[in-house]
């Protein structure tokens, strides 16, 4: 059965008529800076664990966007189809907030993605998770931030996987395409849309693409081929940067997928059993 659209009502998630089981913590403080608390929502499966973790990063371009699917349901940054299926496959997940531009600029986000791997990893236990086998998804901006996670190499904010849907890896590739910088990256470094020497070396330093090595994590990547948004090339680059580079990556293609996530079951109903099998086999089974 097929579930296009879900709602949180008390612990259960319903849709199509059909409620499951959600045991969702909401508004959990996993740290405070720049004067803000720093919250995630806790999905925790019934059993005794421990079971796969993975961390979900929604999008929204740096500057919007919600832990609980999006702040404006039904936009491009909703991010509500991950969570069935996870739920479903016996995830811990952790949806987070972070701080948002303009407000905060660069790399407040980062820092706090960061300070949120960490707190899942110190307490993934607390909640009966795998702190050894855990994922990072992350959406458009928020797969930005969950591929910058997954090309560090430090020990306290590595992860075992990276999931990028429709990531934004590479912030030169489609700047002639937009006429220089976009306004979501104007807010996000504090840059006019000129591309001068400065903002060039800024972009291509917070570019994933460019920080890739040999011994990063397995990636997945999931990219519609009707993107209009982030174009599919920036994964397909991103795919042979990471295999050149000894790292493993896998490549899913969603064609006639627009950037957004809420039809992309419909178009492709397949995709997320293709999802859930890479996790299963990356990370190991989730019923324990």
């Amino acid at each position: 059965m097929k579930f296009s659209h879900w709602i949180v009502c008390g612990s259960w998630l319903i849709a199509s008529g059909l409620a499951v089981r959600a045991d969702v913590k909401r508004d959990v403080e996993y740290g405070q800076a720049g004067g803000e608390r720093l919250l995630l929502d806790v999905h925790v499966p019934e059993g005794a664990g421990p079971f796969p973790v993975a961390i979900l990063v929604h999008g929204g371009g740096w500057g919007s966007g919600d832990k609980a699917g999006s702040d404006k349901p039904g936009s491009g940054s909703d991010i509500t189809p991950w969570f069935e299926p996870l739920t479903r496959a016996n995830y811990v997940w952790f949806s987070l907030n972070y701080r948002l531009a303009p407000a905060h600029r660069w790399p407040a986000c980062f820092e706090d993605v960061q300070t949120a791997v960490r707190w899942v990893k110190a307490r993934a236990a607390e909640y009966k998770g795998d702190p050894k086998r855990v994922a990072i998804f992350g959406h458009s901006a928020g797969g930005h931030l969950a591929a910058m996670i997954g090309t560090q190499t430090k020990e306290d904010t590595r992860v075992q996987a990276v999931v990028g849907f429709a990531p934004v890896t590479d912030f030169e590739q489609d700047l002639a395409q937009r006429g220089g910088l976009s306004t979501a990256l104007q807010n996000l470094l504090n840059r006019p849309k000129e591309v001068t020497p400065e903002a060039l070396h800024a972009l291509r330093a917070i570019s994933p693409i460019n920080r890739v090595k040999p011994g990063l994590p397995p990636f997945l990547l999931l990219h519609g081929d009707a993107d209009k948004t982030v174009p599919i090339q920036q994964s397909i680059n991103l795919q042979r940067r990471l295999r050149a580079n000894g790292v493993a990556c896998e490549l899913i293609t969603l064609k006639d997928a627009p950037h957004g996530l809420l039809t992309w079951r419909k178009i492709d109903p397949g995709y997320e059993a293709k999802l859930l099998a890479w996790l299963a086999q990356t990370l190991g089974p989730g019923g324990r």
